[in-house]
C-alpha cells in the first residue's frame, strides 16, 4: 500500500503541533529535521532503487514494495532517482521540477510558505459563480502572478470562484511552457513555467483574501508520453482499456488508487485549493465496482469530503462527463458517486447550435428552440433518448437531479480550444444582441454559470490548440493527428501547434477591457441580478418556448421574481403581462433580442 502524503491534515498545522516531521512515513522527499530527509518510493518494479543527491548516488534500501532512505539533504536540494541503475528520471511524488518534466525533483519544504487565510472557510456551492482560465494565456505574464494581478478585476466582475486549467508539471521545450495541461506527467509537481509551488500558494493566499475560492482541473485519466516515467517504477496503467489518449489508469491495484486520492487530497491540504474538476470521467475505468469498494470516483469524492469537513471548510469536486449521467452527483449513501456538481454540456450544444446555425458533429442533435427550453427546465437534455451522434440512447433521467448541479456555460477551453481554428463566439456570432441573450441565459438560469477568461469583454482572439514538446517525434505525431481531424479545413488555416505564435495569438487582450465596454458592462449587471435574484431553494424555473424563436425563462418556479425574453432571429416579441415588472436590461437587433425584468 502507497502512502503518498500525510492524509487529512494540514501539514503546516502538523509541523505546529508536532515538530519538525510533517512527513514522516510519506512517499516523496520529506524534511525529517534541519538538514536531514527522507525518501521514500512506491516502486515494486524495479530490482534496486539509486537516490543521486549532491553529486552523489546512494543505494536506497527496499521495505516491501517501496524504497526508503534517510540522509543529509535540504529544501532546495535536487535529487534524481535511478531504477535498477538506468538513466536518472524524477522521483513520482515530486513537488517540484524547475527544470522541467526530464529534469531532476527539487527537495520542497511545504511548511515554509506563510499562509494568511486561516479564517478562510470557503464559498457555498449555491454561490459558485466559475470563472475558467489558462495560466499562460491569461495575462501577458503567463505566470501565478499575473493571474494575481488580475484579481480586483475578476472580483469586480462578481465572479466567485476561479478554475485553473490544469498547472501539474508538463513537457515542454527550452522556448517555455505552451500546453494545456491535459498532458502533464508529474501530478504532484506545480509547473515551472508558472511559478511552481510558491507561485500557486500565493496565487490561491491572494484570491482568498480577496473573497475568492480557486477550483483546479486534474487529469485522473490518463498522463500524458513525454516525461512519462511511473512505468519504470509500478504498473500504473493498463492495457484493458483505452483512452482517446492512450493507456487508462489501472484503478484495480490499492496503490495506484492511493496514488491518485492522495493526490486530490494534496492540493486541498498543500495548496488550500477550493475543489477539483476531474476531467472526462467517462475515461475512468474501475473493474473493482461492485467487488470490494466503491467506484474510484464515489471513493475520490468521500476521501474529499471528510477532509472538508475535518477541515472546517467548503470544498467541491466536479465532474466533467459527456454522459449526462445522474449517478454522479447522487448522494453515496444511494449508491451514487456524490460529486458536487457535473460540467453539463446540452446548454452549450443548444444555445450554440441556436445562434450559428451549426449542426456539423454533436451539434446535429441540437438546434432548436425546444432543446434549449429542456436544458434550462431539466438540467441537460438527452435523458436516454437516441443521439444521432452517438448513434446509441444517451443520458439519464434528470429527475432528482438539482439544477445547481449542472454547470453551464456558453463558452470553455474544449468548445472554443477544440475547433480547428479555435473561434469564440464574438467571431462566430455578429449579433451583438444575440451574444447578451445568451449570457442573460446562462447567468441568470438556476444552473451554475461558468465564464470563459475574455468572453465577458467579447475577447476578439482566439483560443486555439498549443503544445511545446520537447519530443520531436511527439510533435510531429501531435500536429499530423490535427490535421487529420479537421481534414476538411485548409492546411494552412488548421494553427500548428508547436509553434508559439498559436499561444501568442490566445493570449488575451486586456485593452479590449476598458471602461467603455459594453458587453463587460452587461456582465457585470447579469452577475449582479443574480446575486440578488437567483438564490439558495429558490433555484428553480419556468420555461417556454413561445413559436420557433422566443423563449421565456422565469426564477423561481413558484412566485418568480426574475424574467429573462429571448427572441433568437428576426420578429417581434409576443406581448406580455407587464403589471408589477421592472424592467432592468434590454438589447436589441435584427438578429435577436433580450428583455431581463425583475419583480420586487
Amino acid at each position: 500500500m502507497a502512502v503518498i502524503l500525510k492524509p487529512e491534515k494540514d501539514l503546516a498545522s502538523e509541523r505546529a503541533k508536532a515538530g519538525p516531521h510533517p512527513g514522516a512515513g510519506a512517499n516523496g522527499a520529506n524534511i525529517q529535521a534541519p538538514g536531514v530527509c527522507e525518501f521514500r518510493v512506491w516502486a515494486p518494479t524495479p530490482r534496486s532503487i539509486t537516490l543521486r543527491l549532491n553529486g552523489r548516488d546512494l543505494a536506497m534500501r527496499r521495505e516491501g514494495d517501496e524504497f526508503t532512505l534517510e540522509t543529509a539533504a535540504r529544501a532546495g536540494d535536487q535529487y534524481s532517482l535511478l531504477p535498477d541503475g538506468s538513466g536518472p528520471v524524477p522521483d513520482p511524488v515530486s513537488r517540484s521540477l524547475p527544470q522541467g518534466v526530464h529534469g531532476p525533483t527539487e527537495i520542497v519544504d511545504p511548511a515554509a510558505f506563510q499562509w494568511h487565510d486561516q479564517a478562510w472557510k470557503g464559498i457555498a456551492f449555491a454561490d459558485a459563480i466559475f470563472y475558467e482560465l489558462h495560466v499562460g494565456t491569461f495575462t501577458e505574464a503567463g505566470d501565478f502572478d499575473g493571474v494575481i494581478g488580475k484579481l480586483d478585476y475578476l472580483k469586480r466582475l462578481g465572479v466567485t470562484a476561479i478554475e485553473l486549467m490544469p498547472v501539474a508539471a508538463f513537457p515542454h521545450d527550452a522556448a517555455g511552457g505552451r500546453n494545456w495541461g491535459y498532458d502533464g506527467v508529474s501530478l504532484y509537481a506545480v509547473e515551472s513555467s508558472y511559478g511552481g509551488p510558491a507561485g500557486l500558494k500565493r496565487l490561491v493566499d491572494a484570491a482568498h483574501a480577496k473573497g475568492l475560492a480557486v477550483v483546479l482541473d486534474v487529469v485522473y485519466n490518463h498522463l500524458g508520453n513525454e516525461g512519462n516515467y511511473l512505468r519504470r517504477f509500478a504498473p500504473y496503467f493498463t492495457a484493458r482499456h483505452k483512452t482517446p489518449w492512450g493507456e487508462a489508469i489501472d484503478y484495480s491495484l490499492d496503490a495506484v488508487r492511493q496514488y491518485f486520492i492522495e493526490n486530490a487530497l494534496n492540493w486541498l491540504r498543500e495548496y488550500h485549493m477550493d475543489g477539483l474538476r476531474l476531467d472526462a470521467v467517462q475515461t475512468i475505468f474501475d473493474e473493482r465496482l461492485g467487488e470490494r469498494s466503491p467506484h474510484i470516483l464515489a471513493e475520490m469524492a468521500a476521501r474529499v469530503g471528510a477532509f472538508g469537513r475535518q477541515a472546517g471548510r467548503e470544498v467541491w469536486v466536479i465532474a466533467e462527463t459527456d454522459a449526462n449521467d445522474a449517478n454522479m452527483v447522487k448522494q453515496l449513501e444511494r449508491g451514487g458517486n456524490g460529486m458536487s456538481a457535473f460540467w453539463s454540456d446540452d446548454f452549450h450544444h443548444a444555445v450554440h447550435a441556436l445562434l450559428t446555425g451549426e449542426r456539423e458533429g454533436y451539434y446535429q442533435d441540437f438546434g432548436s428552440l425546444d432543446r434549449l427550453a429542456r436544458a434550462l427546465r431539466d438540467g441537460y437534455v438527452f435523458q436516454g433518448e437516441r443521439s444521432a451522434f452517438w448513434d446509441a440512447p444517451r443520458g439519464t433521467s434528470a429527475s432528482g437531479v438539482p439544477l445547481p448541479a449542472n454547470v453551464i456555460c456558453i463558452q470553455n477551453h474544449d468548445q472554443v480550444g477544440n475547433r480547428a481554428r479555435g473561434e469564440r463566439l464574438t467571431a462566430l456570432v455578429p449579433s451583438s444582441a444575440a451574444r447578451c441573450a445568451a449570457a442573460a441565459l446562462l447567468l441568470l438560469a438556476p444552473h451554475t454559470p461558468l465564464v470563459f477568461m475574455g468572453q465577458e469583454f467579447d475577447e476578439a482572439a482566439p483560443f486555439q490548440f498549443f503544445t511545446s514538446y520537447g519530443d520531436a517525434a511527439l510533435a510531429e505525431a501531435v500536429r499530423h493527428g490535427r490535421r487529420e481531424e479537421f481534414k476538411d479545413f485548409d492546411f494552412s488555416s488548421v494553427p500548428d501547434p508547436q509553434d508559439p505564435a498559436t499561444l501568442e495569438r490566445s493570449r488575451l487582450d486586456w485593452r479590449q477591457a476598458g471602461p467603455d465596454n459594453a458587453m463587460l458592462d452587461w456582465y457585470r449587471q447579469l452577475i449582479a441580478l443574480r446575486k440578488d435574484f437567483v438564490t439558495g431553494a429558490e433555484r428553480t424555473c419556468n420555461v417556454s418556448a413561445q413559436g420557433n424563436h422566443v423563449l421565456l425563462l422565469e426564477v423561481p418556479a413558484q412566485a418568480p421574481r426574475l424574467r429573462v425574453e429571448v427572441r433568437f432571429g428576426p420578429g417581434q416579441m409576443p406581448e406580455k403581462d407587464a403589471k408589477g415588472w421592472e424592467r432592468r436590461l434590454y438589447a436589441e437587433d435584427e438578429a435577436a433580442a433580450v428583455t431581463v425584468s425583475v419583480k420586487r
